[in-house]
């Protein structure tokens, strides 16, 4: 089965759901064809890539304080750019390591490849002589969508 996006009624994305699911919200008329396949139908509906919720669903998480770090959430941000040499990033590094008190958060870790990761060690990047290409920072969620 292939999956379909939901819309929130503004047009905003709010996941992806299977098919199925998708034909059952619009037999409960919670949600409304935003997109279809052409000449495709499901019985009386067309074959939804879209759908667009019909009533407006408040979203808290998008109103928090920010995204939780992450590991993945780091890569992401930094598009797995190492923040050393530029190269593709297969991990991260804490900026200021974490045996000297550096945190898992997001102004203290970069995306790093793992070359660069083993030169840095136990060291900050100016004890490595490996200056930072990018500065860290804590993204809003858009920012990672």
């Amino acid at each position: 089965m292939s999956a379909v996006l939901v819309l929130n009624a503004d047009c905003g994305p709010l996941q992806r759901v299977s098919l199925r699911h998708a034909i059952r919200m619009l037999f409960r008329e919670v949600a409304v064809v935003h997109e279809a396949e052409p000449d495709r139908r499901i019985g009386v509906y067309p074959m939804p890539t879209v759908v667009r919720l019909v009533s407006y669903v408040v979203t808290r998480w998008r109103h928090s304080r920010g995204p939780v770090w992450s590991r993945a959430g780091v890569l992401a941000r930094d598009k797995r750019v190492c923040g050393y040499c530029g190269g593709t990033a297969s991990t991260i590094d804490h900026v200021l390591p974490r045996s000297r008190g550096g945190a898992n958060e997001w102004a203290n870790t970069v995306a790093a490849c793992g070359r660069c990761n083993n030169r840095k060690g136990d060291r900050t990047p100016g004890e490595a002589r490996m200056p930072l290409l990018v500065r860290p920072y804590a993204p809003t969620w858009s920012a990672l969508a």
